[in-house]
């Protein structure tokens, strides 16, 4: 895969793109990325990249001419049309199915904004996703698509080398991750379960599943009105409201 990011402010992915998976996904050649700052693009002698909103208004927007030069010039070097994201407050809301959508691309370009916004006709002629991660607002692009980028990047094949890791993650499922323990199994008295201990690998996985269902039934019960719910997921989740 190959993800470039388009940004004002090139200098912030250095960390995240050279730590942990990322940075192993690269020595693992399953992914390539590649950070250009579009002010490289404007053709205005002072390089500028924004301007005063047309009808007035508070802020500055991103003028066109910059991020559709930059789009063009990295389409023409790919043998894949990128899929051209806009991470915006008002783009689709970010989620676990649309990283595994992602993950199957073979280019993807971020556009990560600043100031006021975009120029609409950034938004109506140049991308073909917009992506929100959540209900707030953020000074710039640049975090929310590093946040996709990570968990996009995770999704390829070898990248996190278990391949059941993330199909086991939480929403992958459908459902939030079961608990994990590790040792000792007896720490300052506070125990792992029993069943975690016993060896019986059929009763150890249904437990996680039942532990799977009630931490989701307790903290995101919204996700169960999608999932296609087995008569005994069913019996479970009447037991716990009874309890409750």
């Amino acid at each position: 895969m190959r993800i470039d990011f388009l940004t004002l402010f090139p200098e912030m992915f250095n960390g995240i793109l050279h730590s942990s998976i990322l940075k192993k996904a690269q020595e693992k050649k399953a992914v390539e990325f590649q950070v250009i700052n579009f002010r490289d693009y404007s053709s205005n002698k002072h390089q500028n990249v924004d301007d005063y909103p047309y009808g007035g208004g508070a802020g500055m927007v991103l003028t066109p001419q910059p991020i559709f030069d930059a789009v063009d010039d990295l389409r023409k070097s790919s043998s894949t049309p990128p899929k051209v994201v806009l991470v915006c407050p008002q783009g689709e809301r970010f989620n676990q199915k649309k990283a595994e959508q992602l993950a199957k691309e073979e280019h993807l370009l971020f556009v990560c904004g600043h100031y006021e916004g975009y120029d609409e006709r950034i938004r109506e002629h140049l991308v073909t996703d917009e992506i929100s991660i959540g209900d707030f607002v953020l000074t710039g692009g640049e975090l929310a698509s590093m946040v996709i980028a990570d968990s996009v990047v995770r999704l390829l094949p070898g990248v996190l080398g278990n391949e059941d890791s993330p199909v086991l993650d939480s929403y992958s499922s459908g459902l939030l991750e079961h608990p994990h323990y590790t040792r000792p199994a007896d720490f300052r008295g506070y125990k792992v379960p029993d069943v975690l201990l016993s060896g019986n690998h059929k009763k150890i996985a249904e437990w996680r599943e039942q532990e799977s269902l009630k931490r989701t039934y307790l903290r995101r019960p919204d996700l169960l009105e999608n999932f296609p719910l087995t008569e005994k997921h069913k019996e479970l989740l009447k037991k716990w409201r009874n309890e409750n």
